[in-house]
């Protein structure tokens, strides 16, 4: 299963959470979905989840900067 942006956008709006538990949150989903991923998944799905990964770590930039900047620069380095 990949994250969508509406499930992202969900828990950023989130009132109740801190910015430590959104970013929590976004991160827990990230492993999920490559927890999900098997030798059988297909290139397109892996492509997903990297699509997918990018939009949750840009999503924390947006509440951490240097957190999801970080992130997101391990994850072009691939």
């Amino acid at each position: 299963m990949v994250f969508t942006s509406t499930e992202i956008e969900k828990i950023l709006a989130t009132k109740k959470l801190s910015t430590k538990d959104k970013e929590d949150k976004l991160l827990h989903a990230d492993c999920d979905m490559y927890a999900n991923l098997g030798t059988d998944s297909s290139k397109g799905e892996r492509n997903d989840v990297r699509a997918a990964s990018k939009r949750i770590y840009s999503a924390i930039k947006t509440i951490n900067k240097p957190l999801g900047t970080l992130l997101l620069q391990a994850l072009d380095d691939k």
